[in-house]
């Protein structure tokens, strides 16, 4: 792992371990302001208790802070911290209901900050630490396997005919000892 990597991944998960550690020693005020996030999002089988989702919230967050800070399955890591972040964004920063100038400006740079955040995560996720990825692996492991393929045809034609060619030479040369 390069040193940039090393010491980046620790740096851009430290916001999420302490944010999840807070929204799990702390879930009421965070549950009170992710309430209009949820009465507006669909339901899709979660429960409808707002301290018990920061909470789970708060457990993806330190998990994968974690992950991605010791390097440990970090593209997986930082995908998991992108979704965390969404809706902690949209419940924690709503900007565009502010009506004191002063608060809209304060949560519009806090909402840019996460935004922020929000890229670096995309930029880890698609990270393959220098490796190619796996779908590069797959396409180069099935060239390999066409060009063995092919090459092994080759060579049972070459040896086919060349055993053709010793054949008619044995059978001449019996026909020969014959005569």
């Amino acid at each position: 792992m390069s040193l940039v990597r090393r010491v980046a991944r620790p740096m851009l998960a430290a916001m999420f371990v302490v944010g999840g550690l807070d929204q799990l020693k702390h879930p009421g005020a965070k549950a009170k302001a992710a309430r209009p996030v949820l009465d507006q999002a669909p339901k899709v089988g979660l429960p409808d208790d707002p301290e018990l989702l920061v909470r789970a919230n708060g457990v993806a967050m330190v998990g994968g802070g974690a992950l991605l800070a010791t390097g440990h399955l970090p593209r997986i890591a930082s995908t998991v911290l992108a979704g965390t972040l969404v809706p902690t964004t949209l419940a924690a920063h709503p900007f565009w209901n502010e009506s004191d100038p002063q608060k809209r400006s304060q949560q519009r740079v806090q909402f840019l900050k996460n935004l922020g955040l929000l890229g670096g995560l995309l930029l880890a996720a698609v990270d393959t630490d220098g490796r190619p990825s796996l779908a590069y692996r797959a396409r180069k492991a099935g060239a390999s396997a066409q060009r063995t393929v092919h090459t092994t045809k080759r060579e049972a034609r070459h040896a086919a005919k060349a055993a053709r060619r010793e054949a008619r030479l044995k059978a001449a040369q019996a026909q020969n000892a014959l005569t």
